[in-house]
């Protein structure tokens, strides 16, 4: 169960045609209060699509009644037209629930520059099927979290209950496009817990900071990406904001890892932890860099512990550091002790799906951990047919 798990929350997941696979690929959220506060957190991309656009404007006011997600089409970069299609996406839902249009967040996912009058046409005249199949029920969150899926190879769902008497549920999308600016994501979060949108926005951007801006599967940033944080109030119970944003950023760590763990073609999942750095901006610099080489991702994926293309990434990097004082690990194994060879590499074992890389700056006391992923034949043949 996840984002029908807290109280006051309705989905549903409907087939909307825009799949040639005749899977669902429309989603509705509904929060049936009685609080409507809300929160979101959007991509860094100046390349933002329509959806993002129009959700932007909604959640300035901290309200928000219902948000609608489709996949099958990102509605990025089609112009005046496609706006307009996000507009009447939200004029539609609001049709259907008697709602204000200017209280609905629409998101899309999907291939870039796909949003004809088709695309619109299949997506309005199937909201009033989304609004009927709504449901409190597991099965409402579990068709939505399915709906919004693209290269995804399952839903992603997590849950959180505390003991004060108030919930969160979340479902997540993101296969590919991995990066920071939330990595390639659209995500809905929802709660009872009685919040005011002003802490929902410092607990969310506090969350998404440590967790999903700490992906960086490929380096390619989305257009679409969106977190949304709904809360309905509907438990009565004031959360305790430290609690809430702790129980929040472990649900978002959740939602994280199943993302990187579902990343396209990948079979490696590499955690690279720096630590002792002089800032925590220069533990995720150098985390960021070790991620991003293509040679070094190559070279897990070959099991090869290769740690001089650690060291060649993070030293492209204006972080404070000594690069002849750095230690480096993979899977327990110290393999550069002080910028010189360490312990035998033959001793790291990379044939496991999980790879720990521990970098040691000894610069500081800040640490970071970005997670990432190796580059694997599976991965570039199937971006190399995406759009097929």
């Amino acid at each position: 169960m996840s984002v029908t798990r807290p109280g006051g929350f309705r989905a549903s997941g409907v087939v909307a045609a825009l799949k040639s696979t005749g899977a669902r690929d429309l989603a509705l959220v509904v929060n049936d209060g009685p609080r409507h506060s809300a929160a979101a957190v959007f991509t860094s991309n100046r390349a933002k699509a329509n959806p993002v656009i129009w959700s932007q404007q909604v959640i300035a006011d901290g309200r928000v009644e219902a948000i609608v997600l489709n996949s099958g089409g990102a509605n990025c970069f089609t112009g005046s037209f496609g706006f307009q299609t996000t507009h009447a996406t939200a004029e539609a839902v609001a049709g259907a629930l008697e709602i204000s249009a200017g209280d609905v967040l629409v998101c899309s996912t999907g291939l870039i520059g796909v949003g004809d009058q088709i695309f619109r046409d299949k997506i309005v005249d199937s909201v009033p099927a989304a609004a009927a199949a709504l449901s409190a029920a597991v099965e409402g969150g579990a068709d939505a979290a399915a709906a919004i899926m693209t290269t995804d190879s399952h839903p992603k769902e997590a849950v959180a209950v505390s003991p004060a008497g108030w919930s969160i549920g979340g479902m997540a999308k993101g296969a590919g496009m991995l990066a920071p600016g939330l990595a390639t994501m659209l995500v809905v979060i929802t709660t009872d817990a009685d919040l005011e949108s002003p802490v929902l926005d410092r607990a969310l951007r506090a969350a998404t900071r440590v967790t999903f801006d700490r992906v960086d599967s490929d380096g390619c940033m989305s257009t679409n990406d969106t977190v949304a944080l709904l809360a309905s109030g509907a438990s009565g119970v004031v959360a305790d904001e430290a609690e809430f944003t702790e129980a929040l950023t472990a649900l978002c760590l959740d939602l994280a890892l199943q993302l990187q763990a579902d990343a396209e073609g990948a079979s490696h999942d590499i955690a690279i932890e720096v630590v002792n750095a002089a800032t925590e901006d220069d533990a995720v610099v150098v985390g960021r860099s070790v991620s991003r080489s293509n040679l070094l991702k190559a070279a897990i994926f070959g099991n090869d512990p290769n740690w001089g293309r650690v060291l060649a990434a993070l030293g492209t990097t204006d972080a404070v550091f000594d690069p002849y004082l750095i230690d480096v690990s993979m899977n327990g194994v110290m393999v550069c002790r002080a910028g010189e060879p360490g312990d035998d590499r033959e001793l790291v074992d990379l044939t496991p799906r999980a790879c720990h890389i521990l970098i040691d700056l000894k610069s500081g006391d800040a640490a970071a951990t970005i997670y990432t992923n190796d580059l694997t034949h599976e991965y570039v043949h199937e971006n190399s047919a995406y759009a097929s």
